[in-house]
């Protein structure tokens, strides 16, 4: 491969997906096995939709990495840069199905492999052959990954390279309410473009944001008020803010302006996964030239497809889906 589309930077799991729909997680009888991890699920969805992706994650040697790995090649992700951390063991994730709104989710991170990838292993990627990198906010929260996920923001800025920020929240690897905002807040001059939902803008940007980090909702506030400090994010330099309302589409706000684009109906089976599936059809869009209300859309239908569908990254659609569940809704 002689250049890169997309180089995601982040975690990366392997995901144990109950078969038992509906079923509490004490009666889950069997799992269904995949890779997740929000960059690497990105990673992936981005290559279904055409795009010549590459993982910058860490697995251990252990064969939960060897899974990992194989599930990857067969993506075709590239895995190249991937690095093998001895004496760690690779992510794992266990998720209940309990249609439509509990989808409960157990992490095994206690020390991964992934915490551990380096400046160093950022160094190795030929940045020069790189149109676009993703980044995670959950990599800023705690080990090496931290500073190599800023490294891999300065070296975006260095090289022209579309950076990508996913606020990916997840509470339990923070390790104080405020603190997900403070790092957040501090790389934002290094970002073009920053996605995020109404609870992680909300824990990002709010004065006390503890009920959120909790694992809580938005809280019952003025949304203007929250618009208000979304758009304050564009005085950091950044190009544009994807905020994201689930059902009711998304809000792309612009230094000139802003496109609110509407979700589409559809029963949800399945909420895990939506996330990573909409930015992977928007990172595909823009590099594919289309204009934000399009892109938009095209990520409203990459999310609306998952969510009919059991599974995580395994139900991430094709180019060709999306164009044809596109054209049953009126088209882009």
């Amino acid at each position: 491969m002689s250049g890169y589309d997309l180089v995601t930077i982040g975690r990366v799991n392997m995901d144990l997906f109950s078969r038992d729909v509906g079923a509490d997680f004490a009666d889950i009888t069997s799992f269904d096995a995949m890779v997740g991890g929000s960059p690497t699920n990105i990673a992936i969805g981005t290559s279904r939709l055409g795009l010549r992706s590459a993982a910058l994650t860490a697995v251990g040697d252990d064969r939960v990495g060897d899974f990992v790995l194989r599930y990857l090649r067969d993506e075709k992700v590239d895995t190249t840069f991937i690095p093998r951390i001895p004496g760690r063991l690779t992510s794992l994730a266990l998720l209940g199905v309990q249609p439509p709104s509990q989808f409960p989710l157990s992490f095994y991170r206690d020390d991964p492999a992934d915490i551990y990838l380096t400046v160093d292993h950022v160094d190795a990627v030929p940045w020069e052959a790189v149109r676009a990198v993703q980044l995670s906010g959950n990599a800023l929260s705690r080990g090496l990954c931290a500073d190599a996920t800023r490294h891999g923001a300065e070296i975006g800025r260095r090289f022209g390279i579309t950076s990508f920020l996913d606020l990916d929240l997840r509470p339990t690897e923070w390790s104080h309410a405020k603190a997900f905002g403070v790092v957040v807040r501090s790389i934002l001059p290094l970002i073009d473009v920053v996605i995020g939902t109404e609870e992680e803008f909300y824990t990002a940007l709010m004065p006390d944001p503890g009920v959120v980090l909790a694992g809580g909702h938005v809280p019952d506030v003025d949304h203007g008020e929250l618009d208000d400090r979304v758009a304050e994010v564009l005085a950091h330099g950044v190009s544009a803010v994807v905020l994201k309302r689930g059902p009711r589409g998304v809000s792309i706000l612009l230094p000139d302006g802003r496109h609110d684009v509407d979700g589409f109906p559809v029963d949800v089976v399945n909420t895990v996964g939506a996330g990573d599936s909409f930015a992977s059809g928007l990172i595909r869009s823009r590099l594919a030239g289309l204009d934000w209300p399009r892109a938009g859309r095209f990520a409203n239908a990459c999310g609306a497809i998952v969510v009919t569908r059991h599974g995580c990254s395994v139900a991430f659609p094709t180019e060709d889906e999306v164009f044809a569940f596109t054209e049953g809704h009126g088209g882009l």
